[in-house]
């Protein structure tokens, strides 16, 4: 069964296109992000030139997906998007790049999964707006040179330290996107009701912010499966009561924890008497995939002090325990 605060796409995720901001304006948080893109946009256009590469990085569900299509509005240009795990050889790269037009936005979602091999074709193409490519067989092959229009390529991972220094470097605006604050998310809520014509009062909405591991994705998906109940329990109007009978029925606690957290969280308690341990065990112990912990649960947990890491590997921390309601020993103390 999937997790309702799981941050990978599912086929609901098809909701949030109808509620996605089209504009800097529109768009709610990530303030500093925003003003500056919005310098940087406009001064592009007073050029006529492409605007240079972006790189968006952060945890999933912060908007770097909303964010790419915005540049490409406020641009006035149209986007074409990729991701990189579909992008296996180079032919699948030079495909989507001779495809362009001029002054069009290329969106690659998860970019540091393009193969390594791969990657190198992009380097020229960023700088350079060429293709090189080889083709024929190993005894007749021959490079040819493409010329390519100008374009912006927008890059979003999860993982920027996977990146190479080479492709890092040849993005001219690097934004880290960092978790949002419950008025943030609470303004996010508010906006997801006016949009979808759902009435929400104020309390609840900052309920469900507060429940919502500060990502606007998870909010306006517990905002879906609260207004199922809403509407089925109550009179469709979203209040407070029925917001929190919702996530404690869905198992939301009042932090955003749902099972899986719970489960590891409990499991470096119980089996590894509060860690530290390393990342492969703790993958093991709860039947997850490493990746899937790293990018996934664990930024949260470290973002409230739930959990933190160390030399030696990760460990619970005091206030865990307290949240989970297990005595807490010194001799947890340990470095």
């Amino acid at each position: 069964m999937d997790r309702i605060v799981s941050e990978e796409e599912t086929i609901e995720d098809n909701f949030e296109q109808n509620i996605r901001p089209q504009t800097l304006d529109e768009y709610i948080g990530q303030s500093e992000v925003k003003e500056n893109l919005n310098i940087f946009i406009k001064a592009a256009k007073l050029r006529e030139e492409p605007l240079d590469h972006v790189l968006l990085y952060g945890p999933p569900g912060l908007g770097k997906t909303t964010l790419a299509f915005i540049i490409a509005n406020e641009l006035g240009s149209n986007i074409k998007t990729a991701s990189g795990p579909s992008i296996e050889k180079s032919g699948d790269l030079a495909a989507i790049l001779s495809n362009l037009e001029p002054g069009d936005v290329l969106f690659i979602d998860e970019i540091h999964r393009i193969p390594r091999f791969v990657e190198e074709i992009l380097y020229s193409a960023m700088e350079d707006f060429t293709l090189d490519i080889v083709i024929g067989t190993e005894n007749s092959s021959r490079n040819i040179k493409i010329d390519l229009p100008p374009f912006t390529l927008v890059g979003a991972t999860t993982r920027a330290g996977d990146l190479t220094s080479p492709l890092r470097d040849r993005f001219g605006i690097i934004n880290k996107l960092n978790y949002y604050t419950e008025d943030e998310l609470k303004k996010i809520a508010l906006r997801t009701s006016k949009v979808l014509n759902c009435k929400i009062d104020d309390d609840a909405a900052l309920e469900l912010a507060r429940r919502s591991r500060g990502t606007p994705r998870i909010c306006n998906r517990l905002f879906k499966r609260v207004r199922d109940f809403a509407m089925v329990m109550g009179s469709g109007n979203i209040n407070l009561e029925i917001t929190k009978h919702a996530l404690d029925k869905l198992k939301v606690d009042e932090l955003g924890l749902d099972e899986t957290d719970y489960h590891l969280l409990k499991s470096i308690i119980e089996k590894f008497n509060g860690g530290p341990v390393g990342i492969e065990a703790i993958a093991s112990s709860i039947g997850e995939e490493q990746t899937t912990i790293e990018d996934v649960y664990e930024p949260y947990l470290l973002q409230t002090g739930l959990l933190k890491r160390t030399t030696r590997g990760r460990m619970v921390t005091e206030k865990a325990y307290k949240h989970l309601g297990i005595p807490y020993k010194e001799d947890n103390k340990k470095d």
